[in-house]
């Protein structure tokens, strides 16, 4: 599941839900690969009733297989009670570190950095000024990625949540071991940590 170079996310519908829920998509196939689910505790989801959940922590695991058939946990997207700028780290199965993302303070459109796991910069990422659309660059400034928001249609856009991204690694661009992983959770970090707010 992790060795791909292009990936889609579809969030699931739903007009008043308390965690988010992903499929995960080859994105040339159309295959799934996996699920990526909100897994938090009942206090957590009883206090998002009344305290915006961008303040709270989260964890998202991240499954191989679809729904009916899961299969194992391949990484968890795990964040703390935020103060001024959410970090995000990104953990394997057997409890290592693959790296972090951490928000800049003040950007138009959102941007946060992706850091390995000795705290080395790797990559920025950046949206456009609608924070709709990231472009995924290395320490050198060269482009090698994207995240896009897809448009997922007016009634859908309009009375739910529910986003869809592209998440692609630029052809002909060669990277460390982890960072499919990385790319893989920023896609999913930008809108069930970055961006979502309470239904």
């Amino acid at each position: 599941m992790l060795d791909r170079r292009k990936y889609a996310i579809k969030e699931r519908v739903g007009l008043f839900k308390l965690t988010d829920a992903y499929d995960i998509y080859d994105g040339e196939s159309g295959d799934q690969l996996g699920i990526a689910r909100e897994e938090i505790s009942g206090l957590v989801k009883v206090v998002r009733l009344f305290v915006n959940k961008k303040l709270l922590p989260t964890v998202v695991n991240v499954y191989a297989g679809t729904e009916e058939k899961r299969g194992p946990l391949q990484f968890s997207i795990k964040r703390g009670v935020v103060l001024l700028r959410p970090k995000v780290d990104i953990i394997t199965p057997d409890g290592r570190t693959v790296g972090y993302l951490k928000s800049k303070l003040l950007s138009l459109g959102g941007c946060f950095m992706v850091f390995d796991p000795s705290d080395k910069q790797i990559a920025e990422i950046k949206g456009d000024w609608k924070g709709w659309n990231f472009k995924v660059s290395d320490n050198s400034g060269r482009e090698v990625g994207v995240v896009a928001k897809k448009w997922a249609g007016l009634a859908k856009e309009m009375f739910t949540s529910a986003d869809n991204y592209a998440i692609a690694l630029n052809d002909g661009v060669e990277v460390q071991a982890g960072f499919i992983t990385l790319l893989l959770a920023a896609g999913l970090a930008i809108d069930t940590v970055f961006k979502e707010s309470n239904q």
